[in-house]
């Protein structure tokens, strides 16, 4: 699964996108310094997502929206299309 993927699993779950959430857990102190897991327990507790997605959105909350191009156009399983990663949902595509 891509990174990509990850998070647009979590927009399919929760109905929020990635900048919402991240807007979300700003107002409730979450920080680049915060533990993960307090973070992951957050979007459990209050959206069902699962540990795995949410180290995903963890890992932009604390490194931003640009990803290694490690993967990019690969054309694995894991491949992006971009280092940029997109935030403002996917409606907005």
């Amino acid at each position: 699964m891509s990174y990509q993927a990850y998070l647009d699993a979590i927009e399919k779950k929760t109905g929020k996108t990635p900048q919402e959430l991240l807007d979300e857990a700003a107002a409730r102190g979450f920080t680049p310094q915060s533990k993960a897991g307090d973070f992951a327990t957050w979007l459990k507790d209050d959206y069902d997502v699962g540990k795995g997605h949410a180290q995903a959105l963890f890992g932009v909350l604390k490194n931003g929206s640009t990803i290694s191009d490690k993967h990019v156009g690969t054309g694995t399983t894991h491949s992006d299309a971009s280092t940029e990663l997109r935030l403002d949902g996917i409606d907005r595509r």
